[in-house]
Formats: structure tokens, C-alpha cells, sequence
């Protein structure tokens, strides 16, 4: 990584300077998880971090500027979501699995990004344009891929002819991301964290294919 990373100033980061940069966002990524976004503070990153707040402003502008790039680069290990379905089929019992497969995996992503995953919907929500554009590149991940899906389904006369796939996906992700993003809540509710994965694939497949699973 040596010369990859730069400051704000524009000076390009030795072996040293990439690791204080990196234990920097390593902390802010463990503050966050429990502490509320707004309440976390330059002076208290860089703390936890052993450093300073000048040092800290050496590598962001500011916490958001540092959020950023935790986000930005959870949404680059996005791109595993889109390998769920890489070369899948929505038939049989392999169709099933896939179903199973892609709600196992989104789950478990938003449990390992939980606390950037609430910062980036909320700043989206709020109507920031950089989260948002990282929001969707999580959830286009998986949209484009299940588009395709329902969209050979359709042409190949498995699904109904009214049906828009883009349509049928974008609501499914958006379903998964909010159910993945309430996993917590469910037990308010009664329902066992085991219980959520089997049901909620079962939404999906008769999303995609209109029938009930073959299992």
C-alpha cells in the first residue's frame, strides 16, 4: 500500500503514516458500533486511537470525511453479494438453495457492517447524496443480478407476462435490506433469529419465480 495513501494535504503517506491512518479508522469503526454517530468526536477517535486530533486531521477533514472511508470501503466488500448469484439458477431444489444462499449472505453482511450499515442509512435518509450513492451500490449488488433472474424467467414464459422484473427486484432487495437491517427487533416480536432466514427466502423465491420452492 506504500504510496496509495495521501494526507489531506496532498503528501503521500509512509508505512507509518498508513498504519496511524488505519488504527484511526479501526477505532472510529469500534466507536461507532456503540456509541451514536453525532456524538462521536475528532478529540475522542484519536484517544482511543493514541494519537492526537492534529494527527487525526492530517488523514480527514473531519469524522464525517473518516465515515466516509470506512463506508466506502464496505461497499467495495459488496461486491461479494453479487458472487451469491453468480452463475445461480431459480429452478428445482437448486433454486431453493439459491434463495437460501442470497438471504444467508446479505444477513450475515449487514450483521458484520451493522454499525456503518445505520450510519450510511441514515445519512442516506437524510438526503446525502455520497451515502446515498453508496447505499445503492450495496443494494445494486444484488438488484441487477435478481433483474436478470425474473427477466429470463419471464422470457421463458415462468413467470407472469405483466410482471416487471426491475420492479419485483428493487422491491425484494429493499425488503431484504430492511429486514436485514431489524434483525435485532425481530425478538420483540416473538421471532427467532433461526426463523427469520427460512421464511424470509421463501419471500424471495416466490418473488422471483411466482411458485412455491421444490425442497
Amino acid at each position: 500500500m506504500t504510496g496509495q495513501v495521501r494526507t489531506v494535504d496532498g503528501r503521500v503517506a509512509g508505512r507509518r503514516g498508513q498504519a496511524t491512518r488505519q488504527k484511526l479508522l479501526d477505532c472510529l469503526s469500534e466507536m461507532l458500533s456503540s456509541s451514536p454517530y453525532r456524538d462521536v468526536k475528532v478529540i475522542d477517535v484519536a484517544r482511543k486511537a493514541g494519537t492526537s486530533p492534529a494527527t487525526f486531521y492530517q488523514y480527514f477533514p473531519d469524522v464525517e470525511g473518516a465515515v466516509l472511508e470506512i463506508a466506502d470501503s464496505m461497499a467495495a466488500e459488496s461486491a461479494e453479494l453479487t458472487e451469491l448469484l453468480a452463475g445461480r439458477t431459480w429452478t428445482g431444489k437448486a433454486g431453493w438453495q439459491t434463495a437460501q444462499d442470497l438471504v444467508d449472505g446479505f444477513l450475515d453482511f449487514y450483521r458484520r457492517h451493522d454499525a456503518i450499515l445505520r450510519v450510511v442509512d441514515l445519512a442516506a435518509a437524510e438526503g446525502d447524496k455520497r451515502f446515498n450513492k453508496l447505499r445503492m451500490k450495496i443494494l445494486n449488488s444484488v438488484n441487477g443480478s435478481l433483474t436478470e433472474a425474473i427477466t429470463e424467467l419471464k422470457s421463458k414464459g415462468r413467470v407472469d407476462k405483466d410482471v416487471n422484473p426491475a420492479a419485483i427486484a428493487g422491491s425484494l432487495v429493499t425488503m431484504l435490506a430492511s429486514v436485514a437491517a431489524h434483525q435485532k427487533g425481530f425478538t420483540a416480536w416473538g421471532v427467532k433469529q433461526a426463523e427469520i432466514k427460512p421464511n424470509l427466502a421463501l419471500l424471495i423465491y416466490l418473488g422471483v419465480t411466482g411458485k412455491k420452492p421444490t425442497k
